[in-house]
């Protein structure tokens, strides 16, 4: 005699579980869905058979199909190898102007360039190309061998004051602590400062200032004090400075004179990698 309860409305018996007056039916589960419970049981089997799974002490079953994720992803590098090789010999082939003068071919150099800027620029340009004191801020229109894509190519290409490429950028500022007397550097810097509308503590030594760089300072900065860019010298009236600005800091740069050095990267990249940076930092919004 079974001593199942059944229940009065459905008629249907109950699995003995009972919860706060609530039971549960015992009702079979539908055929369609026991069917296709077995099927996923067969069809993880199946795979298991045809595709890497079981673990074995040194490695794994390399199932009957022979696939790897590893040589998936090897093959899909190669198409995308393969699929770049035609833009990097367009870049090999054109100048930067030409580069930047095609849209597609801009669009791959820029983010070519982007990626080699990450490795190879951003500890001394900082991540944002937005420099630091002593390394150039690459978003402004402050250039001072030039900002056009190819004296941008230029400058990355063979660097600056960089003693190992015969062609590299050099520009010496004489150490003006060892030439002038610090009344004159004083009066110097006083005018310099002036000249890109800086405060100026003792206005009185403005004009002295004026001749004391005519004489020494305006065959490299120029008589208007805009810069040279044949020489390599700044443009002191922008309110850029590199080195720190006041008075104090333009006094400390005359005295003795700090001057970076930035590697040939040519030598070291190529000239497609160059050109891609070069098209990169101009795409920054600086230059010309």
């Amino acid at each position: 005699m079974s001593d199942k309860h059944i229940d009065e409305v459905s008629g249907v018996a109950t699995t003995g579980h009972e919860w706060d007056g609530i039971r549960e039916l015992d009702n079979p589960m539908p055929r369609w869905w026991v069917w296709s419970f077995y099927a996923t049981i067969v069809w993880a089997l199946a795979y298991t058979i045809a595709y890497p799974a079981w673990p074995m002490l040194t490695s794994a079953t390399s199932g009957l199909l022979g696939y790897s994720s590893r040589g998936a992803v090897k093959t899909e590098l190669v198409a995308a190898e393969a699929a770049k090789d035609k833009y990097v010999e367009a870049v090999r082939a054109k100048s930067v102007a030409e580069i930047e003068a095609d849209e597609t071919l801009r669009e791959f150099a820029v983010a070519a360039g982007g990626a080699a800027f990450r490795v190879n620029c951003v500890q001394c340009h900082g991540s944002g190309a937005e420099g630091s004191k002593g390394f150039p801020n690459l978003n402004d229109d402050d250039w001072l061998w030039g900002g056009s894509p190819d004296e941008i190519y230029k400058t990355i290409a063979h660097g600056i004051r960089f003693a190992t490429d015969p062609d590299t950028h050099v520009s010496d500022m004489p150490a003006f602590g060892e030439i002038l007397e610090p009344k004159q550097i004083a009066e110097v810097s006083a005018f310099v400062a002036s000249l890109s509308g800086s405060p100026v503590k003792d206005p009185s030594m403005v004009e002295p200032g004026r001749q004391v760089y005519a004489d020494n300072c305006a065959s490299c900065h120029g008589d208007d004090g805009k810069g040279n860019r044949e020489l390599g010298g700044p443009n002191l009236t922008d309110g850029i400075w590199l080195y720190g600005e006041g008075e104090a800091a333009i006094a400390a740069q005359v005295r003795n004179p700090k001057m970076g050095v930035m590697p040939a990267w040519g030598a070291r990249l190529g000239d497609v990698k160059v050109k891609e940076l070069a098209v990169f930092v101009h795409s920054l919004g600086g230059g010309e």
